[in-house]
């Protein structure tokens, strides 16, 4: 009997705690992510008008384009 009832209990107190964790680890993913994009942003506001071209993009498309907002098929430049 004894061994049923510490086994339930210790069931319970791992997955209240990975949940903590789980917790933890995505908000470090969601600022680690963050920082990547906002250095993205910054590499690319860094470049001037023609290479922003040469790529694709132009200056008020960069934090679309970063963010994965960004539509090809509507951009045209003449």
């Amino acid at each position: 009997m004894t061994t049923i009832s510490q086994t339930s209990g210790r069931s319970l107190r791992p997955s209240s705690s990975s949940g903590f964790f789980a917790t933890l680890v995505n908000a470090a993913y969601a600022l680690f992510d963050r920082l990547e994009h906002r250095s993205a942003v910054k590499t690319l506001n860094e470049l001037d008008d023609r290479a922003l071209r040469d790529i694709g993009i132009n200056r008020s498309q960069i934090e679309d384009a970063v963010y994965g907002q960004f539509k090809a098929e509507l951009t045209r430049y003449l």
